[in-house]
């Protein structure tokens, strides 16, 4: 696995919108405040033109946000690039993307949902390590979660144990300013679910090297061009694939369907366990839970599985590291995670 270099002081940030762009006020607000934080820092920030613009969903074409991409990527200047936002058009650039300019110039590359069309595809397809995590804008806010500045540590190159936050976001809330920091309402409860059943009290300890993503955007791969999954959890057979997970609004029969997809696909091949995170959006059809959704594809294979855990869209959310090695703790709902780069 190659680990790109370490984020440090006087190299920059590159900033890219490779699904949505911005284009109102409170938007701009955050991704200049977010400019603005780093710099305090002594990271300066490059953003593609294509950051404050929006059509249809789109920052631009699918070409144009590949070749900005592609941009960053050869400016040695640049330590990581992060996604501007998240969105739903991220695959329109994948045929324009360099990816021998990415593997002669390996950098950290940071998003979270519809971003897992680059960063899962980097990993799997060029065995470059990438970053699950927040996209650009949330750094914008004007005081960082403690899960941000982790965040900047681990790209740092610093080992931190993430530990369980204490309340999530439950929804979305307009911004107004555009400066706002999440608002903190539920209890952080993660579940330990074993084939028989919930079992709380007791813990669960599992390692294995980490692929994640949102599984929305997973489903879009399988069987394209982009498909190196079933050669990576081959190649990785003797460490074990522990999968990281998170749903943006697949139902409850998209999310048994797609599981089971990606399972007769062969990518569950070689896994150790399965942690979700909590779902953003979950529609409870002939009434399945989210919990009897995973178990009725994965309960069959005896492996741990774990739900949610501080992944993806409810935010805080962990900084994971795509194709690291990683142990992962998880009992009294509560639980940890911490990364090893090998």
């Amino acid at each position: 696995m190659i680990y790109p270099a370490n984020l440090e002081k006087g190299f920059y940030i590159g900033v890219t919108a490779t699904s949505a762009g911005f284009d109102n006020e409170p938007d701009y607000n955050r991704l200049d405040n977010a400019i603005l934080n780093f710099e305090k820092m002594g990271y300066p920030v490059i953003t593609t033109p294509n950051v404050k613009s929006n059509i249809k969903g789109r920052s631009c074409d699918g070409v144009t946000r590949a070749k900005e991409l592609n941009t960053l990527f050869n400016d040695s200047k640049i330590r990581a690039v992060i996604a501007a936002s998240g969105g739903d058009f991220l695959v329109e650039m994948l045929p324009y993307v360099d990816f021998n300019l990415i593997a002669d110039n390996p950098k950290w590359i940071q998003g979270f949902s519809d971003t897992t069309g680059l960063n899962f595809t980097i990993t799997t397809n060029l065995d470059i390590a990438t970053v699950y995590s927040y996209n650009f804008s949330t750094f914008g806010m004007e005081s960082w979660h403690k899960s941000l500045s982790d965040n900047l540590k681990i790209l740092e190159g610093k080992d931190v144990i993430q530990e369980s936050y204490d309340l999530y976001q439950d929804g979305y809330y307009k911004r107004i300013t555009g400066l706002e920091g999440f608002v903190l309402e539920k209890k952080v409860e993660w579940k330990n679910i074993f084939p028989s059943g919930r079992n709380d009290e007791k813990e669960i300890e599992v390692c294995g090297r980490v692929l994640c993503g949102c599984l929305d955007c997973l489903l879009n791969l399988v069987g394209t061009k982009y498909d190196k999954t079933k050669e990576f959890v081959k190649k990785y057979k003797s460490d074990g694939i522990l999968w990281l997970l998170e749903s943006y609004d697949l139902n409850s029969a998209a999310l048994t369907r797609g599981l089971w997809q990606l399972k007769e696909a062969g990518w569950f091949d070689n896994a150790v366990g399965f942690v979700f995170g909590r779902p953003a959006m979950y529609e409870s059809f002939y009434d399945i839970s989210y919990e009897e959704a995973v178990c009725s594809v994965l309960g069959d294979l005896n492996l741990p599985i774990i739900l949610d855990a501080d992944i993806g869209h409810k935010h805080p959310q962990f900084t994971v590291i795509n194709g690291a090695l990683a142990k992962v703790k998880s009992g009294n709902n509560k639980g940890s995670i911490v990364f090893e780069r090998r």
